[in-house]
């Protein structure tokens, strides 16, 4: 079975060398057949279920999942094809949209981190406190609408004003790490040409038709800016607490499936289990089996 945690197309590497448009976003590993894959990746879900059971019951540990992507690269689906058939008493998913003037008045990890859910629990971001560096730093001027004591200029948000950001980001993940977290950051890697035809098909499709925006162009034309943000945030945030996987995403069976794995491998390696009873208790549930079995 492939290991993603060490494979280079996958792993950010040395931090120094990486380039973002050295990723290829069409890498399938070799694999071709998608049905056999497709088998593969729902075996993994049922692994991935089971662990769950482990983690949930234990409770002394947590895995935040957390994924980042240009429009149409498939977050979306990706989270509902790898969780599907995962207990969802033991699972919670944020989608974080635009912020709210509660949310904006607050530090900008505050959205984030009171959705933090408990111990024994696997914590799904769709989209994170990782925007606060990619469409901000975009869009500085949205930062503005935070009112931070006197930012009141785009001009003052310098180099260090944002490695002062992936600074806090980096120490809030270190901060869930010491605090029994497990953190998995997935950038959807999608290419550009496979965008404007995903974009197409929205367009085409009529049942697709709701999920295109037309604001979606004009981030298109931004193309080169994000990709510069997103190369920039991994190299300053990607940790070996919480590594960034860099998910070829042209094709979406292939990164459903790599997303499946390296989730597998994680909690296996996280090594969840079940609660020992001690032989007082063990001794209530022989008393327990005896009453019942009287009735």
């Amino acid at each position: 079975m492939p290991n993603y945690h060490n494979d280079p197309n996958i792993m950010v590497g040395d931090l120094a060398k990486f380039k973002l448009a050295t990723c290829t976003t069409n890498f399938t590993d070799g694999l071709t057949d998608e049905k056999d894959t497709l088998k593969e990746r729902q075996e993994n879900t049922e692994d991935i279920s089971k662990l769950q059971d482990r983690l949930y019951a234990e409770g002394r540990q947590g895995l935040l999942l957390i994924f980042q992507a240009m429009d149409a690269a498939g977050k979306d689906s990706t989270i509902e094809h790898v969780m599907s058939g995962i207990n969802p008493q033991g699972c919670k998913v944020v989608s974080f949209k635009q912020p709210s003037k509660s949310e904006l008045a607050h530090d900008f990890l505050w959205r984030c981190s009171k959705e933090i859910p408990e111990r024994g629990y696997i914590g799904i971001f769709n989209r994170s406190h990782y925007e606060e560096v990619l469409v901000c730093k975009v869009h500085p001027e949205y930062v503005l609408g935070q009112n931070i004591n006197d930012l009141d200029s785009t001009t003052k948000m310098n180099q260090t004003f944002w490695d002062n950001r992936y600074e806090s980001i980096v120490d809030f993940e270190k901060h869930l790490s010491r605090n029994g977290y497990t953190i998995l950051k997935f950038f959807l890697n999608i290419g550009k040409d496979e965008q404007r035809n995903r974009f197409l098909s929205r367009i085409d499709d009529q049942e697709k038709n709701w999920k295109f925006n037309t604001g979606d162009l004009a981030e298109r034309e931004l193309w080169d800016e994000y990709q510069s943000a997103y190369e920039e945030m991994i190299k300053a945030t990607h940790t070996e607490e919480s590594p960034w996987f860099i998910i070829p995403a042209d094709h979406k069976w292939f990164m459903r499936y790599a997303v499946s794995e390296i989730i597998k491998d994680t909690l296996k390696t996280m090594d969840p289990s079940f609660p020992t009873l001690n032989s007082k208790d063990t001794d209530k549930l022989v008393q327990a089996k005896v009453a019942l079995n009287k009735e």
